[in-house]
């Protein structure tokens, strides 16, 4: 198969031997594959990010169409379409033309959706159905979040909505972002241009003088302090990124917050392929019932080096305007 690998610092595309699978596994024919900042995270020599690289094809969600089966996989059939979150559980990253991966962690993709758009769904999907349980906030408590009109936050604030969450404001950093969140059922007057407004002193105007009940920060850096500094005594801090601050985390110390780190990865390792298949299971019949719908999408090109660069280029930059970046495997 091909497949684009990396290194020695650097992507090539190039023959790889096809995956086979093992006796719960099943084979795919990848059609589409989604992008995420740990993409070219993994990439960087010193970052953290590096113990998630268990092959030299990166990409962890994709979706595509079973071609083979192990010996006791029963839950699908060659011809099914499906999406995954494939993580570092599957034989290679999806980067490329095939993936072997164990089948308790796939999911039937919704019949009304795309491969394309089926591709955005997984990391995003299990990360902001996450958030949402372990927060257990009532549909009354204040709840901020930053960084709104990305991968994770679109889908998050879908979800919070359909599940009649009112009390939200969000921030977004520049117009095409604010257009996607009014277009989500976010009311302008709920949401922040950090880039043209003080955060700390909007969000209090916003949430009437009053800290929140929840911050949920996807943004990190900068973005961490202030939004620590606009949490409550003793409320509770979401930390998807892993890039808060010295800074930040003195803050949240000082107010006894509650702090929720949010990760996948877990999950993987302990090989509780039953987290992946629930939250695939419930997001699919959200979008089946149409009570959310996909994120926008950009399909940036096909299997080659210059798709895998122009995509990081962009998530490095965060230049991708509140879109899910897509590369199709033809």
């Amino acid at each position: 198969m091909k497949a684009i690998i990396f290194d020695n610092s650097e992507f090539k595309l190039q023959e790889w031997d096809q995956p086979e699978p093992k006796v719960n596994e099943i084979q795919v024919k990848i059609e589409a594959s989604g992008f995420n900042p740990v993409d070219y995270q993994m990439t960087d020599k010193d970052a953290s990010e590096k113990k998630l690289l268990h092959s030299p094809i990166l990409g962890r969600e994709f979706s595509g169409i079973v071609t083979a089966l192990g010996e006791k996989a029963s839950q699908f059939k060659i011809g099914d379409h499906i999406f995954c979150g494939s993580g570092s559980m599957g034989s290679n990253g999806t980067y490329a033309e095939y993936i072997c991966i164990p089948e308790e962690i796939a999911m039937h993709k919704p019949t009304i959706i795309s491969f394309e758009e089926a591709a955005a769904i997984p990391s995003a999907g299990l990360t902001a159905l996450q958030i949402i349980n372990r927060m257990n906030a009532k549909v009354t408590d204040s709840i901020l979040i930053t960084g709104a009109a990305g991968g994770v936050g679109n889908i998050m604030v879908k979800l919070l909505l359909a599940k009649g969450y009112e009390n939200l404001i969000v921030t977004a950093g520049n117009e095409k972002s604010i257009a996607a969140l009014v277009a989500m059922g976010i009311k302008p007057e709920q949401i922040i241009n950090y880039k043209k407004q003080d955060l700390y002193e909007a969000g209090l105007v916003l949430n009437h003088t009053k800290n929140f009940d929840f911050v949920v920060d996807l943004v990190g850096n900068e973005i961490a302090f202030v939004a620590a500094r606009l949490l409550k005594t003793n409320g509770i801090y979401v930390d998807v990124t892993n890039f808060s601050t010295p800074d930040s985390r003195q803050v949240l110390f000082t107010k006894g917050a509650t702090i929720l780190n949010i990760s996948n990865y877990i999950y993987g390792l302990e090989k509780n392929y039953t987290y992946y298949k629930q939250a695939l299971q419930e997001l699919a019949l959200l979008l089946e019932e149409k009570l959310i719908t996909p994120p926008a999408i950009e399909s940036i090109g096909n299997l080659e080096v210059e798709t895998v660069l122009k995509a990081h280029a962009k998530l490095r930059e965060n230049r991708t305007q509140g879109k899910k970046l897509i590369m199709k495997i033809v």
